[in-house]
């Protein structure tokens, strides 16, 4: 629906006004803050010069002998004295179940390495806490696991191969009973110890998931055919994610979604993605409430996303509130939004202060940009999330195939201090919809060759 015959003479004259306040409000002073980030970031690079080979804990790449506890075993021992570089050298190692890691541990796969994991849900047992779409519960272990630890990295021109596609993925049909009890106990907060899933359950597992870590990184490696989520920092301080390849295109097969997460670099990645190439997130309704813990201070640069459904998203999970996100310097070149917003009336929470700039987007299915507070959920209540502070500039779209811009917001709570700056769309069936919003100022934005 379009709401541009709703906006009255009046609003009109206070878009104009607002202009000097964004812009002055907007300046390049806002991205120093993302140098800042940057700059402060523990690199993860300092552990002991101390090396193990994979193959001298029993590891075969013959890609049928079982590998978890030759792995396990080389964690510990590497852990326990203090820490050092894991060496996975050429080969097929067959993953008999999840990767767990512990401090001060690097694993580094080698060219032509590949971990491939098991496809029987029964290796992932027993079920580990963890996050599952927001809310807190014991599921299935993701493949690649930590929980608590401090200083943590995989890195090299290795692969590793979820194989998603051969038994998770299909869960997608048949996760609804699973789905509608966990958000029922999140809603009625029911003691996380007595949310278990697991054995028995359709709940898929993410593929990496670190859980309350400190000094992540992820660096160079390719990940395939994941179960569910593939990049998943949960309660993380300090993440590196760079140079990393995800090819995975089951259902929900999102490529990074930092979630109440603090601190976080992605760059020069390339995402090819069943789901949203990112989706930043702070967890679902009551339950992340109760943990009040936003994601916060986010750097997205220099990457490539394509993506079966949204190029680079925030929601609908932010019950915990997400600001100070910077994302600079990426091609979309096909997307359902290119840059979306999205909540609705369960979450509340806040998306603010948010930075983006320097997008080159090619055929968009719904909108280049999109403001969406009442995405759908169960609507059992009225707790509009804020949208406030966005600076949106640089941008290029060859096609929208619906419109432009939607931005929407509530009669109690309007969508605002929105700058959309510098913005050419060459084709688009509609230029833009507009509901509630204050503040919102679209300066030299062309659609279909007009102003």
């Amino acid at each position: 629906m379009n709401f541009k015959s709703n906006i009255k003479k009046s609003n009109i004259i206070t878009y104009i006004l607002c202009f000097i306040v964004c812009s002055f409000s907007f300046s390049q002073n806002n991205w120093d803050k993302a140098d800042e980030i940057i700059n402060q970031l523990n690199p993860v690079n300092s552990f002991l010069n101390t090396s193990y080979l994979i193959t001298d804990f029993g590891a075969k790449g013959d890609g049928k002998t079982p590998c978890k506890l030759a792995f396990d075993n080389a964690i510990t021992t590497c852990s326990d004295n203090g820490g050092g570089t894991i060496i996975v050298t050429k080969g097929d190692y067959f993953m008999n179940g999840p990767l767990v890691l512990k401090s001060n541990v690097h694993i580094e796969l080698k060219a032509g390495a590949i971990l491939n994991f098991s496809t029987n849900e029964n290796d992932y047992l027993p079920a580990v806490i963890t996050r599952w779409e927001g809310t807190e519960l014991y599921n299935f272990s993701p493949l690649i696991y930590a929980y608590q630890v401090k200083n943590i990295a995989i890195t090299g021109k290795g692969t590793i191969n979820g194989n998603g596609s051969k038994n998770f993925a299909s869960w997608k049909n048949l996760q609804a009973a699973d789905k509608k009890t966990l958000r029922k106990m999140g809603k009625e907060n029911v003691p996380v110890y007595k949310r278990v899933f697991g054995e028995g359950h359709k709940l898929r597992p993410g593929f990496f998931e670190p859980f309350g870590c400190t000094n992540v990184r992820i660096e160079g490696i390719t990940i395939l055919d994941s179960p569910f989520w593939v990049l998943h920092p949960i309660y993380c301080n300090n993440v590196i994610i760079r140079d990393v390849t995800v090819i995975s295109n089951n259902p929900n097969n999102d490529g990074c979604d930092p979630e109440s997460s603090t601190n976080v670099l992605i760059e020069d990645c390339n995402f090819i993605t069943g789901d949203d190439a990112i989706a930043i997130k702070s967890g679902r309704d009551n339950d992340a409430w109760r943990v009040g813990q936003p994601s916060e201070n986010i750097v997205i640069r220099n990457c490539v996303f394509s993506s079966k459904i949204n190029g680079v998203c925030i929601g609908s999970e932010i019950s915990g509130g997400v600001r100070n996100v910077f994302i600079e310097n990426i091609k979309i070149p096909k997307s359902s939004n290119a840059i979306y917003f999205k909540s609705n009336l369960d979450r509340g929470g806040y998306i603010e202060n948010i930075y983006v700039r320097n997008i080159t987007a090619g055929s968009v299915a719904s909108s280049l940009i999109r403001f969406e507070p009442n995405y759908k959920g169960e609507h059992s209540a009225f707790h509009p999330t804020k949208f406030k502070n966005f600076m949106i500039e640089n941008i290029t779209c060859k096609e929208s195939n619906q419109t432009g811009f939607y931005l929407a917001g509530f009669e109690e709570l309007p969508i605002e201090n929105i700058l959309l700056k510098d913005i050419f769309i060459e084709k688009s069936v509609s230029d833009y919809s507009l509901k509630k919003g204050k503040n919102i100022v679209f300066d030299n934005v062309s659609i279909n060759g007009k102003s």
